[in-house]
């Protein structure tokens, strides 16, 4: 029996009889083409099997190029390809098949790096099954969410390669979180610039002159930059989307923007405006870049409302963001560094002040910090105004001994210290709950102190005692080996004011918003029924309330022409109007 292999339609066309002019190479079609043996003359039949689809599949890297008939040079270049992805089904199907043929031609793989999706299961890590009543309709799901929301919650739920638990709580976090982040940020920012008419480009303000803060946010996007294209080079796609995620929330909106609100709604200086335009608009429109892969069809709303006539004209026909020489030379990592601490320092505060129950709008005098480096006292006192501004305090204060901000007491270990010593634990535990801040700041210094019980030297070893720390009264204080932080709580009655006046601040400005007014509309402020303590706050910070609320005057002798609404402040209970002035 003799067997032969066809090549190529023109060999067949060669070889065959009655090859028809328009051949389909499909059964039953072509069985119907013999072909003459080239040692016998006889009549030559296909063989009756197909061969497995897959390794159609498994050809796509030569049959696109049409190689190796054409398009050698092309192929050449692009072969092996630097990554396929497909479902963990695929190892006996695709996978093997593109690896099987690459080998036989070639001696190795068809692609560099695989990227494998894996099953997606119920919430409680369980196969969907309709028998089961745990499945999910995956349009009812986009329908509610947005494909791209839930796009950006299976990349960043867990890595592609493992297990996914499908939990719709946990897409509705992502839209609340990210998604919602992502558009606030953008329309603040296009409704400020579309009442300013920005134009990117148009008033161009270097980097080099702007605020501290402008440049910190740029230089901490070329950061995630690099760690985004470090990430995407080893196929980290979660921990990119995570980078993105992070730097969006915590950097861009609850630091950012929400640090410079008032820079794009006063107008007092256009160029530290401009400035704060040209920042914001960088920064989003490499954020639309960034997550172009990720979330398409926002990343393409975005990138088409904000981009300049220049720009390609879709994200998709973008360079991919690059850490390139010019934006490296622009970072400031030091800067980084300082920013990162009083973040640190800020949040563990803000932490302080939720467990003392004092909100963030009621002023406190003061913060008192200990480090253990130079340098970051140095960071700290050149960033001070900002620790004070995000926590609402006067001042911030640098301490060289963070154990005296605290009261240390100590207890025996009795599991440890009870085999050691026996009956003397009697008379040595109380010795050690007597002991004084400054001897249990040595002990825990050089490991032990030395007592005499019943004239026995006993070796106390710090596994030998619990030690716990506590804030010292009037203060809220956390500790670790490289950060002490503790809150001054004490409230005067200047502080209680201002407190006041904040709280009224955002009282007016809820009822702006209810009221329907646009954010450039001056107002007149009537206030009544107030307590005297009240009426002392208006009078003394009656400028700043009407400043931060774009306020002509306050009232409080007449109410014709307001809607007057009952607030409570605390303990203070009055009647509230606002009208356009």
């Amino acid at each position: 029996k003799e067997t032969t292999a066809i090549g190529s339609i023109a060999e067949l066309r060669e070889k065959g009889k009655n090859v028809p002019e328009n051949i389909d190479l499909h059964k039953p079609y072509v069985d119907n083409i013999d072909l003459t043996c080239e040692k016998c003359n006889g009549n030559m039949k296909r063989v009756p099997e197909v061969i497995d689809c897959w390794f159609d599949s498994g050809s796509m890297p030569y049959a696109q190029y049409h190689y190796p008939f054409e398009n050698k040079e092309q192929f050449e270049k692009n072969f092996p390809a630097d990554f396929i992805c497909e479902g963990i089904d695929q190892t006996r199907g695709w996978f093997y098949s593109l690896l099987a043929i690459s080998t036989l031609l070639f001696d190795k793989p068809a692609f560099k790096n695989i990227v494998v999706n894996e099953l997606i299961l119920d919430k409680d890590g369980q196969k969907m099954s309709k028998s089961k009543g745990n499945t999910v309709v995956p349009e009812e799901i986009i329908s509610k969410y947005g494909a791209d929301t839930v796009r950006w919650y299976l990349m960043t739920v867990s890595p592609p390669w493992t297990p996914k638990r499908f939990d719709e709580e946990g897409i509705q976090e992502v839209l609340r979180k990210f998604m919602n982040t992502l558009l606030n940020t953008y329309s603040f920012f296009v409704l400020y610039a579309n009442i300013d008419d920005f134009k990117p480009g148009e008033n161009k303000s270097p980097l080099a002159q702007r605020p501290e803060i402008d440049r910190w946010i740029i230089s901490k996007l070329y950061a995630i930059i690099d760690d985004v294209n470090t990430s995407m080079d080893v196929y980290q796609l979660t921990r990119v989307a995570r980078t993105i995620s992070d730097f969006l929330v915590d950097d861009v909106s609850n630091w950012y923007v929400r640090r410079n609100r008032r820079r794009f709604w006063k107008s007092e200086d256009w160029n530290d405006k401009i400035a704060a335009y040209e920042t914001l608009y960088e920064v989003l429109i490499t954020i639309s870049k960034l997550i172009a892969p990720y979330t398409p069809f926002i990343a393409e709303d975005i990138f088409t409302n904000l981009k300049s006539d220049q720009d390609p004209e879709s994200v998709h026909l973008c360079a991919y963001p690059v850490l390139d020489d010019v934006k490296n030379a622009s970072r400031d990592q030091a800067l980084e560094k300082r920013m990162a601490l009083v973040q640190s320092v800020v949040s563990i505060a803000h932490a302080l002040r939720n467990e003392s129950n004092i909100r963030v709008r009621q002023p406190l005098s003061r913060v008192l910090v200990q480090v253990n480096q130079k340098d970051e006292k140095s960071d700290l006192l050149k960033m001070s105004t900002i620790i004070c501004d995000e926590l609402n305090l006067k001042k911030v204060e640098l301490v060289d001994d963070g154990g005296k901000l605290l009261t240390k007491n100590a207890k025996a270990n009795f599991k440890v210290l009870g085999p050691k010593v026996g009956k003397l634990m009697g008379k040595i535990a109380p010795l050690i709950q007597a002991f004084t801040n400054a001897q249990l700041d040595q002990i825990e210094t050089r490991g032990y102190e030395r007592i005499v019980v019943e004239n026995q030297e006993i070796k106390l070893e710090l596994e030998d005692l619990e030690i716990r720390s506590e804030s010292k009264e009037g203060f809220a204080t956390y500790t670790d080996p490289d950060i002490t932080i503790a809150l001054d709580l004490t409230l005067t009655d200047q502080l209680i004011e201002e407190g006041l006046a904040r709280e009224l601040i955002n009282r007016i400005q809820n009822m702006r918003k209810e009221s329907g007014f646009e954010v450039t509309d001056r107002i007149t402020i009537c206030m009544q029924n107030g307590s005297d303590f009240l009426t002392q706050t208006v009078k003394s910070q009656g400028e700043y309330v009407k400043n931060e609320t774009l306020s002509i005057e306050i009232l409080t002798d007449r109410s014709d022409g307001f809607e007057m609404k009952e607030i409570n402040i605390g303990q203070e209970t009055f009647l509230l109007g606002l009208k356009r002035s």
